[in-house]
């Protein structure tokens, strides 16, 4: 796990801690069922970095016979897991108190302090999420943010991204729903925000589902990539083409390659063992994440001069 994706996570996971019993305070005065909506989603969001950060240790275990290409894909796992838990603990259980309190109103006590505890919330998690932008901007670089969520092969960044933001969007929600509660006297608008958020973290545990499912199966390297790691192994002119490539992700930061390469009919064993060197060692140059690699020779069979 590179440090900036520590460094975001560590900072979401303290801010989210502390939102956490500042929104259940917040709860026992009012009996907001946004409020509680709201404190259960930060803790759900705390407990997913603590398990970023569990995977990002799990990843660095050395190869074993048993799994010969590392633990490079636990990172993909447990984010997989941070999205049921956001879905689980967070979504489903916003949309039930919101339906509850729906069909049950409950008369706002002390409103003040739900405000006043949501205010100071929105202020530690905009300093989260500015951490979280900080942190990605050089992994985004000149892509949307939209397209760095959807194609980063690093899991950790858009999910801290995609939960400050969800948690934002949900105080906002939460704040209005109280808001309105009030000022009309009607506290379904509070059961409203509720389900707001519900609706919320699920749309956002859906993303980041389908991203992980992606990821966990096995993505190949980027367009990008795949054209300068081609352009590596025909550089020197003894492969003469790439007849074919697969690629795939290990981990976020380990692309295995498999290759058959194209070399000349005259030449010997030992230059094509020596090209077949140079060529991997020109690919890691230029995609240092393509740490296992594998090449095939075949043989030119073409007439001269054909």
């Amino acid at each position: 796990m590179q440090e900036g994706s520590k460094k975001a996570i560590v900072a979401a996971f303290f801010a989210n801690l502390g939102i956490a019993v500042a929104k259940f305070v917040g709860f026992f005065f009012t009996g907001a069922a946004s409020m509680l909506a709201e404190a259960v989603h930060s803790v759900a969001d705390s407990t997913n970095q603590g398990l970023l950060l569990l995977g990002g240790k799990r990843a660095k275990r050395p190869a074993t016979e048993e799994h010969p290409f590392g633990y490079g894909r636990e990172r993909y796992f447990w984010a997989f897991v941070v999205a049921l838990v956001i879905f689980s603990l967070g979504s489903l259980f916003a949309l039930f108190e919101g339906e509850e309190k729906l069909r049950h109103p409950h008369e706002l006590e002390s409103a003040g302090w739900a405000v006043a505890i949501l205010v100071v919330a929105i202020a530690f998690e905009g300093l989260s999420l500015r951490t979280a932008v900080h942190e990605s901007r050089a992994a985004k670089g000149s892509r949307s943010w939209w397209t760095f969520v959807r194609r980063s092969k690093s899991p950790e960044l858009p999910v801290v991204l995609l939960e400050d933001t969800g948690a934002l969007l949900g105080l906002v929600f939460a704040l209005t729903g109280i808001g309105i509660a009030e000022l009309t006297g009607n506290p379904r608008w509070d059961a409203v925000g509720s389900i707001a958020i519900g609706l919320l973290l699920g749309a956002i545990a859906i993303v980041l589902v389908i991203e992980m499912k992606s990821l966990l199966i096995g993505e190949s390297a980027s367009p990008a990539e795949v054209e300068r790691i081609c352009g590596a192994l025909t550089e020197d002119g003894r492969v003469e083409r790439v007849v074919h490539m697969r690629t795939e992700h290990l981990g976020p930061d380990e692309l295995l390659v498999a290759a058959k390469i194209l070399v000349a009919a005259d030449r010997s064993l030992g230059e094509v063992a020596d090209l077949i060197d140079e060529a991997e060692a020109r690919v890691r140059a230029v995609v240092p994440s393509a740490r296992v690699i594998y090449l095939e020779p075949d043989i030119d069979r073409s007439p001269a001069g054909s």
